[in-house]
């Protein structure tokens, strides 16, 4: 069994680093059916006088992008051209979403029934909840453009909700009509959380960006939409875009605060008798403390009852109004005060209230590039990187890739969602098939394997990695894999050091590493 290990390995994560590591669109769709423009018909009366404010707040963004390849890390994909939406808000800015405009080398926006394109460039990016400003060279387009006005409440479920934008299939600007369907508070990214707005007017690839308005004003950006289903779009509310101007307005873009503990419904009979706990008692019981140490205010079976002064029921939902019920999490943004959220809590029977530190930075094992480009460094015929959310994306779009490393136990799949800890800041990854050189005779490949120690000491992380290969003295240099079967990696240290430059030059690559590994690599080795 395990002689077919690496090879299974190699077979299905050869063909996986062989082919593009992004889409060279970002959809908002996978439907395969473009948006025809509909001309509103029965919507309110208050709408009569808001068709031209809106047709003229409206844009089309053209970006250029350049994405990263995580499995090629020393240079960028092909670049490719994305056509989006945006909206003009107060201050001349224009609001879009991230995606529309994350890793774009040019960007322009051309106004509805124009035919000039003006530059533009990214005032803020926050790409955790898909936002983004941007700001033009000449501001004298916003003259004859002024702000769209927002609403300053949620919309009611059912109210009708006209979608605007520049959706595939034209060129003109499309106008959808449905109603409001759903609004939950659930996970953007993998450690934001915010409200998110269900219609059913058709949203396609290239309305991303483009306001939703219900009424006479907007209640929203569109930005996404569920594949494979009829008429199932999604938009960022008002209130999400409010927190994100707030947040910016000192220049910089912090996050939002969160609560990151495991928690559990308290539905179960049997758990509410272990808890001691009388019919008339609800809340959400805490199953895991995010940090369990003795510091932390919450401890293993607490019982969150209220978050302020709001009560908490058994699924950890609370009510906003008659008709709305979210996550009691949704609170934790209006009532955090200085990094602490008050909680009421049952412990052993008794209520109490602690201050609950909320954070809007989760450090991850895996983190996301959020905009960067992946650092790397070059050694012989390996290539050294770091896993990152971008690379689980692509894996999770090919279950039998996810099968072969979870039958090998590879950390990318045991390790998903986890801390830093002690052992790893980060994983680092041989994120290339070797290249071709007789250094590498007679390995299978470890392209994908996740490096768990040279010459018996333990990595930490790509830097760590780096600074023991500059420092090391032996005769050979030895990479063990963090997998079950494979096979270790041998090489001459001084024949490795030797073909670094000739492997760079046989393949067009101008650095041995990123600018921050460099660093590292020409630095005085430690004592």
């Amino acid at each position: 069994m395990n002689a077919l290990l690496p090879s299974l390995r190699c077979c299905l994560l050869v063909s996986l680093f062989a082919s593009p590591a992004f889409a060279t669109d970002v959809p908002v769709s996978n439907d395969g059916k473009d948006a025809a423009p509909v001309v509103p018909t029965g919507a309110p009366e208050s709408t009569a006088a808001l068709p031209h404010e809106a047709e003229n707040a409206v844009v089309k963004v053209f970006s250029t992008m350049h994405y990263p390849d995580p499995f090629r890390p020393w240079t960028k994909q092909a670049p490719s051209d994305v056509k989006a939406s945006g909206v003009v808000i107060e201050n001349k800015r224009i609001l879009t979403n991230a995606h529309v405009v994350l890793y774009a080398g040019q960007i322009e926006v051309q106004a509805n029934r124009a035919g000039d394109k003006m530059a533009a460039t990214i005032a803020a990016v926050a790409p955790d909840i898909d936002l983004a400003v941007l700001k033009l060279d000449d501001e004298s387009f916003f003259d004859t453009r002024p702000p769209l006005q927002r609403a300053s409440t949620l919309p009611e479920i059912k109210d009708v909700v006209l979608a605007y934008g520049f959706p595939a299939g034209g060129t003109s600007l499309s106008i959808t009509k449905g109603i409001v369907s759903r609004i939950e508070f659930v996970p953007y990214s993998h450690s934001v959380a915010g409200l998110r707005i269900q219609i059913d007017a058709a949203i396609n690839p290239g309305n991303s960006g483009g306001p939703a308005i219900a009424g006479d004003k907007m209640i929203g950006l569109a930005f996404s939409h569920l594949g494979n289903a009829q008429n199932i779009g999604y938009i960022i509310p008002n209130e999400e875009i409010d927190l994100f101007l707030e947040d910016i307005a000192d220049g910089r873009y912090d996050g939002k605060p969160a609560m990151y503990d495991d928690l559990q419904t308290l539905e179960n009979p049997a758990l509410r008798a272990f808890l001691n706990l009388d019919g008339s008692m609800q809340g959400v019981v805490v199953h895991r403390p995010y940090k369990a140490d003795a510091s932390s205010p919450l401890k293993e079976w607490d019982v969150i009852t209220r978050i302020a002064d709001t009560p908490v029921d058994d699924q950890g939902m609370i009510k906003l109004g008659p008709n709305l019920r979210v996550n009691f999490r949704y609170l934790i943004q209006k009532v955090a005060s200085n990094g602490r959220v008050p909680l009421t809590i049952i412990r052993k029977g008794k209520a109490q209230q602690i201050q609950l530190a909320v954070s809007s930075d989760r450090p991850m094992l895996i983190p996301d590039l959020k905009g960067a480009y992946p650092s790397y460094f070059i050694y012989g015929p390996l290539v050294f990187s770091t896993a990152t959310q971008q690379i689980l994306s692509l894996l999770n779009a090919k279950p039998e890739f996810i099968n072969a490393l979870s039958l090998i136990r590879s950390p990318l799949v045991t390790r998903r969602g986890d801390s830093p800890d002690t052992d790893h800041d980060e994983l680092v990854i041989i994120c290339s098939p070797l290249f071709p050189h007789k250094l590498s005779k007679g390995y299978s490949g470890p392209a994908g394997a996740v490096v768990y120690s040279v010459n018996g000491m333990q990595v930490h992380s790509l830097s760590h990695l780096v600074s023991l290969l500059r420092d090391l003295e032996d005769e050979f240099v030895v990479f063990e894999l963090d997998n079950r079967g494979g096979e270790g990696l041998v090489f001459s240290r001084k024949e490795m050091v030797a073909a670094t430059d000739e492997i760079l030059s046989d393949n067009g690559i101008r650095a041995q590493g990123s600018a921050d590994m460099l660093r590292i690599w020409q630095g005085k080795p430690a004592k």
